[in-house]
């Protein structure tokens, strides 16, 4: 994955053309261990955060503590904004118009803002069925558990603003 655009997809004036576009949040959490919350996805089994869609009048902040609590199975706290990770996914089934991918599916680019987040309660088995598996990492065991690079990067970018706070 990375933030180049999606083959296919048109650039316009440095935009993605003829593309829906999606704005989620999640959360980066720390146990008081020192420990990282990370998240297998039941559907695609890749690993990564709890996060997901905004929902309509709802802030990313709002939005990342829910999406924590309901693929994480944990109530936590924001620190701080940690940053972005965007990409161009192919939403599977069949294309509604003519400038879809020939493989049948929808072009979404999403953007994801994540937050440095503090585990409060809970208990992480208690996470939604969008996650298959989930557990507490310590940080180097989290970059190997990771399966994409933006989200690598990210979780270096909050080890570091956690280390000043």
């Amino acid at each position: 994955m990375g933030s180049s655009p999606a083959k296919g997809a048109q650039l316009e004036k440095g935009r993605i053309k003829n593309v829906k576009r999606e704005f989620s949040a999640g959360g980066i959490v720390f146990n008081n261990k020192g420990q990282v919350l990370v998240t297998q996805h039941s559907q695609n089994k890749h690993w990564s955060f709890p996060k997901g869609l905004i929902d309509p009048g709802q802030t990313s902040e709002e939005a990342a503590i829910r999406e924590v609590k309901e693929e994480g199975g944990v109530k936590a706290e924001i620190i701080g904004k940690v940053g972005y990770s965007k990409y161009v996914y192919t939403l599977k089934g069949p294309a509604r118009n003519a400038s879809q991918s020939d493989a049948g599916g929808e072009k979404i680019f999403k953007v994801v803002t994540y937050f440095l987040m503090k585990y409060v309660s809970g208990d992480i088995a208690d996470h939604d069925f969008e996650v298959e598996e989930s557990g507490w990492y310590k940080p180097g065991d989290a970059l190997k558990q990771l399966t994409f690079s933006q989200d690598k990067e990210l979780f270096k970018k909050a080890l570091e603003i956690r280390k000043g706070k």
